[in-house]
């Protein structure tokens, strides 16, 4: 009986830690696997400030944990403790569940890899302790502290998959050279996606255009979109890039070999990953090593003397702005909302929707007069050119005769201002004016001020703010409070939410056809 007892002390605790690695493995997969992510979102879990009872069960497990060495403590004594422990790695965090809400868990062969090594390692630690006499311990802490298990998992295994993923790139890079099509990188802190669509509508007329899809701009995403979707008579290939580290574009560019590199923006989006704008700015130029021309928005001051810089290299430049009319591509907003394309000041397009972004309008523009589309063609194009999907786009509901502006891909502070005055836009007496939003992440040290001046903004143009989770909850309440207390200010409410699904039903039951709803940025589920 003693021994079945001291083998379930330790069979518990590791059930547990499986059955709560559900939650963890869907975090690491979100964050792409990079550690110490995990590990980072589990502390902002457990140390949740609108949920303290997180921490206290997370110190309540530590102290547990240590209970299970007391010498004077029984064999049942020390298993009730390990079963309290147990169900406190299942059922904690609060707010975080094993089964994912925006997402589910995709068992990939790289994700059973993850979690087979991270089981084995615990394993190996519960061996450890039984070796040095404290295996209830070891087992309960590991349990306890997973996250940590799994990021070193991740970091253990990254060799390996970096190894397993050149075979794929390998025939990707042969693909390319076979087909030989005339190549375009885009890159940003933001817009990348937005400008890679809006290429791919004003030369898909043009040539036979391959992009690729939705936010494939990693290795394996790009090795994937050439190998499946690019054929012989592929003319020109899109690819967006990504980066969270420096050195992730420089290897991308390495075998995809861009003609023409763009730059759409530089601002504080992975701040928090790069620790400063100067940083994302080096990560985001690698994209232009062996590129023969670059398109760059200079609207950003960054970006202005880059292209100074390149301009003294012998690079071939084209400044793209959507306010400074001196730069070679601009785009302008005219009395009637609608946005005008200028080339060396000489009209070339127009578009009726104010509600693109010029910026990125006016790199697309660059990017096709550089590939050789007609300006007649181009002018066509622009005339009907439409946002990509949930980037600021307006639809009518049917059932309710509600105005939805969908910009839940946007995540960053010049696109939420874009999104407010386009809100601003829509202001009728008797109609009334909802902004819904979790704020903007991963800005570092500026997370709280961007989030702060977003409510502010809010409390000029919106009637109620309706704040998703926890994570800017405080910043978005502060900025929206203490503007609306200022002339000017028309927020009249403040609404906290816990989930998407919960703000949605609150629009559907205090809003009435004719209002308006600005849904500005989602977040996945992982986040508080």
């Amino acid at each position: 009986m003693k021994l079945a007892e001291s083998i379930l002390v330790l069979l518990v605790p590791l059930a547990a830690m499986i059955l709560s690695s559900l939650r963890w493995l869907r975090v690491a997969q979100r964050e792409h696997y990079v550690p110490p992510m995990t590990t980072k979102f589990a502390m902002r879990w457990w140390g949740l400030r609108d949920k303290p009872i997180n921490s206290v069960a997370f110190i309540l497990g530590f102290l547990v944990a240590e209970l299970t060495i007391r010498p004077e403590f029984s064999k049942p004594l020390k298993l009730g403790l390990v079963v309290i422990l147990s169900l406190i790695v299942v059922i904690f965090p609060l707010g975080l569940g094993l089964k994912g809400r925006t997402s589910r868990l995709e068992w990939t062969k790289r994700l059973k890899r993850l979690a087979g090594l991270s089981y084995l390692l615990a394993v190996i630690l519960a061996l450890f302790g039984l070796l040095i006499s404290v295996a209830p311990l070891m087992v309960s802490i590991t349990a306890l502290c997973y996250p940590v298990l799994l990021d070193l998992a991740t970091w253990l295994l990254a060799p390996y998959e970096d190894r397993s993923a050149k075979r794929f790139v390998q025939a990707a890079a042969a693909k390319l050279a076979k087909v030989s099509p005339r190549v375009v990188a885009v890159t940003g802190s933001f817009g990348k996606t937005t400008t890679k669509g809006y290429i791919t509508a004003l030369c898909s007329q043009s040539m036979m255009t391959v992009a690729s899809p939705a936010s494939f701009n990693n290795r394996a995403g790009l090795s994937r979109s050439i190998n499946e979707n690019l054929v012989a008579s592929t003319e020109l290939f899109v690819a967006e890039m990504g980066a969270y580290r420096i050195g992730e574009i420089a290897a991308l560019v390495d075998w995809i070999k861009p003609e023409i590199s763009v730059i759409t923006a530089i601002g504080p989006v992975h701040l928090e990953r790069f620790g400063s704008e100067e940083k994302i700015l080096s990560a985001k130029s690698e994209i232009l090593t062996g590129a023969k021309v670059a398109v760059l928005c200079v609207d950003y001051p960054k970006l202005a003397f880059l292209a100074n810089e390149l301009e003294t290299m012998g690079t071939r430049v084209w400044r793209c702005s959507g306010s400074d009319f001196r730069a070679e591509i601009c785009v302008k907003a005219d009395e009637e909302g609608g946005l005008v394309v200028f080339h060396d000041q000489r009209r070339i397009g127009y578009l009726p929707s104010g509600e693109l972004s010029a910026g990125n309008v006016a790199c697309a523009v660059a990017v096709a007069l550089e590939l050789g589309v007609g300006e007649e063609v181009l002018a066509k194009q622009l005339f009907e050119l439409k946002p990509p999907p949930h980037r600021l786009t307006a639809t009518v509901v049917d059932s309710s005769g509600l105005v939805v502006l969908d910009d839940t891909y946007n995540s960053n502070p010049t696109g939420a201002r874009h999104a407010m005055t386009s809100l601003a836009k829509r202001r009728a007496p008797g109609v009334r004016t909802v902004v819904v939003t979790p704020g903007m992440v991963e800005l570092g040290h500026r997370q709280f001020i961007e989030n702060f001046k977003l409510a502010e903004c809010a409390a000029e143009v919106a009637s109620d703010l309706v704040i998703v989770g926890k994570t800017n909850k405080r910043a978005l309440t502060k900025g929206a409070l203490d503007r609306s207390k200022e002339p000017g200010a028309v927020l009249k409410k403040v609404v906290d939410v816990a989930t998407r699904d919960d703000a949605v039903r609150w629009v559907r039951e205090n809003l009435k056809a004719g209002d308006v709803v600005l849904y500005e940025n989602d977040l996945p589920d992982h986040f508080p």
